[in-house]
């Protein structure tokens, strides 16, 4: 017997764009519609027959073939808007695909959005009962494994309480926690764990790895490098619908965060926006014009040394004038791990003076000290926004930039050393007589 459990073919999902929902049809119609089918087969043959419009269409999932075998964890990511969680939900039977075929063998446990699956005016114990019931759970299974996941969820003293009265991590909480104990055997999981804490977020990856160890598979979505590193072995990669590389895992996220990059600047031009559903789709009046990474010469460059200092400039315009500004930076490492974040405005003077910034035309500039960085290659994104007022632009993916590494401390040992900061620090070593 075949090892694999998930067959993907030739899988397409496609959506109309500003089409308002159609209405559950009635009898009524099912009689009408059946009637007009035979001219409507007619007319959409004739040469003059409407054709859909292109403009009308987004292909959300294009030709995608792939296979998955029994015990494997599978990574799936991409931008946003690649199609991932679509992905997840035709392989979880919430939508249905509008070409392709897709084979599953064996039972699916999907956590796809915080409260996916849970009836609001149930209570958690009741809701518990039901996604089992759905799973195809028998009620002495559930029963044997109730306490574990009340446990696990940590929402004891809730459990008895409808759980449109949790928080979105209590529901993430028991919603993770039925998913995972009610032995499926393929485990469906997007991008949710965000939700909870960071406690909450290593018992789930612990979860998931018991899981994976025990035989079943695993389909992990996330923006996450490092988890998605840490929990699974082979990585699919997603671009605008379509599946554009597979590898073990460490290669496709190294094809994923060195892909789309510019290198060195990014200029955006007048009608330009960032790719990703992330982003505002009209960021004004905060208009971004470039982003720069410049030598101690004040030269545009994509390769610096270490042992030299690194400035970065933002360049942007102001239409009107924008309260609590801040304007900054995300620095990380081809891995998807943060190396800090820093804002124009974290000096206190600094954002008692740029209290409301006036319109006009900016550069906002830091430099970062010279021994900081160890040799590789570093992502560079930028944000604009007021905090927990307004985004008014991101861009995650501006451009890349190297660090050279020759001169760096320890460069005497041909070693790599661990780390994304290599500093030259300060030592004494003093010899203590007895």
């Amino acid at each position: 017997m075949s090892d694999t459990v998930i067959r993907v073919e030739n899988l397409g999902k496609k959506y109309r764009i500003g089409i308002a929902p159609e209405k559950f049809p009635t009898l009524r119609d099912a009689i009408a519609n059946t009637l007009k089918s035979p001219f409507q087969r007619i007319r959409k043959s004739l040469p003059a027959g409407k054709k859909e419009n292109a403009a009308d269409v987004i292909w959300a999932l294009n030709d995608i073939s792939f296979t998955v075998d029994r015990g494997q964890v599978l990574g799936v990511i991409g931008r946003n808007g690649a199609g991932k969680s679509t992905l997840l939900k035709v392989l979880s039977r919430v939508t249905e695909p509008t070409e392709g075929e897709v084979t599953i063998r064996g039972r699916v446990g999907s956590l796809l959005e915080v409260g996916t699956g849970f009836h609001p005016e149930l209570t958690g114990r009741e809701n518990i009962y039901l996604n089992g019931a759905i799973l195809g759970m028998k009620r002495i299974d559930i029963e044997r494994k109730f306490d574990e996941m009340v446990a696990f969820s940590g929402v004891e003293k809730f459990i008895d309480t409808p759980v449109k009265r949790y928080s979105s991590g209590m529901y993430l909480r028991l919603a993770f926690s039925v998913a995972a104990h009610l032995e499926p055997e393929i485990l469906v999981v997007d991008e949710v764990l965000a939700v909870g804490d960071a406690e909450f977020q290593r018992k789930c990856l612990g979860k998931m790895s018991d899981v994976a160890q025990e035989g079943r598979t695993v389909l992990f979505v996330s923006h996450d490098m490092s988890a998605i590193s840490r929990l699974t072995e082979e990585t699919i990669v997603l671009e605008k619908g379509e599946l554009v590389y597979r590898a073990p895992t460490q290669q496709a996220i190294d094809y994923y965060m060195s892909s789309g990059f510019k290198t060195g600047e990014r200029v955006w031009a007048a009608d330009e926006a960032p790719h990703g559903a992330e982003v505002p789709p009209q960021a004004a009046p905060f208009i971004p014009l470039a982003l720069r990474v410049k030598n101690a010469q004040g030269q545009v460059v994509d390769l610096i040394r270490s042992t030299q200092p690194l400035t970065i400039e933002i360049e942007y315009r102001l239409d009107e004038p924008i309260q609590a500004l801040r304007v900054g930076l995300y620095l990380r490492n081809m891995r998807g791990a943060y190396v800090f974040t820093a804002f124009d405005t974290d000096n206190p003077e600094q954002y008692q003076a740029m209290a409301t910034r006036p319109p006009g035309h900016y550069i906002s500039r830091c430099v970062i000290p010279a021994d900081i960085l160890n040799e590789g290659r570093y992502a560079l994104g930028m944000n604009a926004s007021a905090y927990r007022v307004k985004r008014y632009f991101q861009d995650l993916r501006a451009l890349v930039f190297n660090v050279d590494g020759t001169g760096a401390p320890g460069k005497q040992w041909a070693e790599n050393r661990r780390g994304v900061i290599r500093p030259r620090l300060a030592w004494e070593i003093n010899q203590v007589d007895n």
